[in-house]
């Protein structure tokens, strides 16, 4: 029988069902990413295991520069649990982890006291972060953030402010997708399928704030399947940022506020069009689980949640019309693969749309280094993962790659322009909506987005 903790401390001691759990195997070695990169036994998941239990038993400080420094490198992809055969639920006890380093003082470096800060005062207070969003979409729009990267003024600051201009950059409409100046309505002029169901969309943060298209696309064809969708108006961010960061009672504010907005009589699905928001809402029965009145709320607000993968694998995908020959392939975003479990269905989805010429992708499922803020955080590693990601991509021959999360298609797209790899990325839904829009199911308006 595993020894019991004798003294418990922190987030990581209420985590000790979960450290006994791991069995020192080693089977995660190979899956971990940062471990592939540093070949340090600290840098790997069981490496890091060891680390928490000691921080759970107070032998060592979570403080120390041990202990955070390897948490920190951690990208938080969980492909890890994957790979363990005793089901180790890392992706909680990194959390934990953080927890307990973000209560133990100032973080350490400009870029990790801006992020708290941005977390606290902007990101808990939705009217704030639209307005940051919509001034980081206008930098975008007008051309300025794509001049001065042609200008180099932003190398002038750092090189951590040219990258994070190039993820702006890249949040842009793929070139591969070719968009009427006409809008369409949300619902279809004809439709293989009556509109026989209803379903909630979680809009979320950066989505709505700089893929909005992302969403319009979303409704559009859930309704040319069968599905007809609303978004409840007091939505908030799901929280991700705050839980990765270790800010957890930040995650939990949101949470509670995104279970009161989705509580509804009629238990509709809960449709997400982004890995890391997916994974963070199906995580909220954990995250609630001691709070007495939200905790049988959150476990059944979580059992709702689909990706919108996931929901067309239910409704079936009609056809649309073929979009022009090209070679396309797929990035399985981490979180929507680990998190939500969602492996086949996003290639389904994507291979329904015909005229494309898809191309698997090797090492498809290991993380492309984005992981929310971390291309920021830890430049060097994230860059490196990022490079190996993009060598494959280039062995591809692709003109597109399509990837189900925001993070993922800035960290792609903005390393393929550093690498000089022409390459267009988009959602696959926007594919699929592109080809009902070629087809003739949508209604057309003026005035598009």
């Amino acid at each position: 029988m595993a020894e019991k903790i004798l003294r418990l401390s922190g987030a990581l001691g209420a985590e000790e069902d979960k450290l006994l759990a791991c069995v020192h195997c080693g089977l995660c070695l190979e899956a971990c990413p940062t471990y592939v990169q540093t070949g340090d036994e600290n840098d790997s998941p069981r490496g890091r295991i060891y680390l928490m239990r000691a921080v759970a038993e107070e032998r060592l400080g979570a403080d120390s520069r041990a202990f955070t420094r390897h948490i920190d490198r951690c990208l938080g992809c969980r492909a890890c649990e994957s790979a363990c055969p005793a089901g180790v639920e890392y992706g909680q006890l990194l959390e934990a982890a953080r927890s307990d380093i973000a209560q133990r003082g100032t973080p350490e470096g400009w870029t990790s006291r801006t992020l708290r800060f941005l977390l606290r005062h902007v990101w808990l207070h939705p009217a704030r972060l639209r307005f940051a969003l919509a001034s980081a979409r206008a930098l975008r729009d007008t051309g300025l953030a794509r001049l001065a990267l042609k200008l180099r003024i932003a190398r002038l600051v750092s090189e951590r402010a040219e990258f994070a201009l190039m993820l702006l950059d890249s949040s842009s409409p793929s070139d591969a997708i070719k968009r009427s100046r006409a809008s369409v309505t949300s619902r279809t002029e004809s439709s293989a399928h009556d509109v026989s169901q209803h379903a909630l969309l979680f809009e979320g943060c950066v989505m709505e704030g700089l893929f909005a298209r992302v969403n319009r696309a979303t409704a559009r064809v859930l309704e040319a399947n069968g599905c007809r969708t609303s978004a409840p108006r007091e939505q908030v961010c799901c929280g991700a940022l705050h839980a990765h960061a270790g800010d957890l009672e930040g995650a939990r504010t949101l949470a509670r506020r995104n279970v009161e907005a989705f509580d509804v009589q009629t238990q509709d699905t809960i449709v997400t069009n982004a890995g890391g928001c997916g994974a963070m809402l199906v995580s909220y029965g954990h995250l609630l689980r001691d709070d007495p009145r939200y905790a049988a709320r959150a476990a059944a607000f979580s059992r709702r949640v689909r990706d919108i993968s996931q929901q067309l694998e239910s409704t079936g995908i009609r056809r649309g019309a073929p979009l022009d020959e090209a070679r396309a392939t797929y990035d399985a975003a981490c979180h929507l693969l680990y998190g939500q479990r969602a492996a086949v269905a996003p290639v389904e989805m994507l291979r329904a749309v015909s005229g494309i010429e898809f191309v698997p992708l090797e090492q498809s499922d290991v993380c492309c280094g984005g992981a929310g803020v971390y291309n920021l955080l830890e430049p060097e590693l994230s860059k490196r993962v990022l490079d190996e990601k993009l060598a494959h991509i280039k062995a591809t021959g692709a003109q597109i790659l399509a990837t189900g999360n925001p993070g993922c298609h800035m960290q792609i797209g903005a390393g393929a322009r550093g690498a000089g790899l022409p390459l267009s990325i988009c959602h696959p839904v926007e594919l699929l909506d592109e080809s009902y829009r070629r087809a003739g199911v949508y209604k057309t308006v003026t005035g598009d987005e």
